[in-house]
C-alpha cells in the first residue's frame, strides 16, 4: 500500500533507475526526510546597528536532486522549516530561543555594547518531539565594545586591586611621615641648648 509507481522505472531493460523524479512530492520526500536527523546549519551573524543583528542561515542541501538541481530541506518542507536560534549574552548562563520561518531573522533587543552567542538548529513542528529538532549549530559570538567585557565580578575584581594599593601607599605614607617626625624629635631633643 506504501508503493509509489514511478514512470519513469516501468517495463526498462536497465536493472537501476534513478528514482530523483519521482521524489518530488512533499509526502515522498517526507518519507526521506523524516526517519533521521537533520544536520547543523551553517549561518552568519552581522550587526545592523547597536541593538540588532541579522542571522542569515543557509538551508542544508539533500541528497535529492530535481531536473539536475540538488535541493534544499527548504524545497522539500516548504513552509514546514523553521528554525530555531538560541542566543544569550557572553557571560551570562540566561538563553533565549527565537523561532524563525525563514532563513534570515533579525534579532531585536540586544544590549548595546554587549556580545551575543548564537546557535541554530532546524525545528519542524509537524514532526514528532523526538525528531522535530536539528542538530545545533557551532556557535557564533558578536564582539561587544571592550570595556563592557568584562563581568562583574572582573570589575569587583579591578576595585579590590586599586583599593588595596591605595590602602598601601597611605599606610607606607604614614609610616615614612611617623618615622621622620620620630628621627626629627630625636635628634632635636639630643641636640645641646
Amino acid at each position: 500500500a506504501d508503493w509509489v509507481e514511478s514512470p519513469n522505472c516501468i517495463q526498462i531493460s536497465a536493472s537501476e533507475c534513478d528514482l530523483t523524479q519521482s521524489l518530488n512530492s512533499q509526502h515522498n520526500c517526507w518519507l526521506v526526510l523524516s526517519p533521521g536527523n537533520i544536520s547543523a546549519v551553517n549561518f552568519t551573524v552581522k550587526p545592523l546597528d547597536d541593538r540588532r543583528v541579522i542571522v542569515n542561515i543557509t538551508d542544508p542541501l539533500t541528497s535529492i536532486y530535481y531536473r539536475k538541481k540538488q535541493l534544499s530541506i527548504r524545497d522539500i518542507l516548504k513552509k514546514d522549516l523553521n528554525y530555531k536560534i538560541r542566543y544569550y549574552k557572553s557571560g551570562s548562563t540566561g538563553k533565549r530561543d527565537e523561532i524563525s520561518d525563514s532563513s534570515i531573522k533579525v534579532i531585536p533587543g540586544l544590549d548595546e555594547g554587549q556580545s551575543y552567542c548564537f546557535m541554530v538548529a532546524a525545528f519542524i513542528r509537524s514532526r514528532p518531539k523526538a525528531t522535530q529538532q536539528g542538530s545545533w549549530s557551532l556557535q557564533q559570538c558578536t564582539e561587544g565594545s571592550q570595556d563592557q567585557d568584562l563581568s562583574v565580578g572582573a570589575w569587583v575584581g579591578v576595585g579590590f586591586i586599586m583599593l588595596t594599593v591605595l590602602i598601601v601607599i597611605v599606610t607606607a605614607t604614614v609610616l615614612c611621615c611617623r618615622q621622620r617626625n620620630k628621627t626629627l624629635q630625636t635628634s632635636q631633643s639630643s641636640a645641646p641648648v
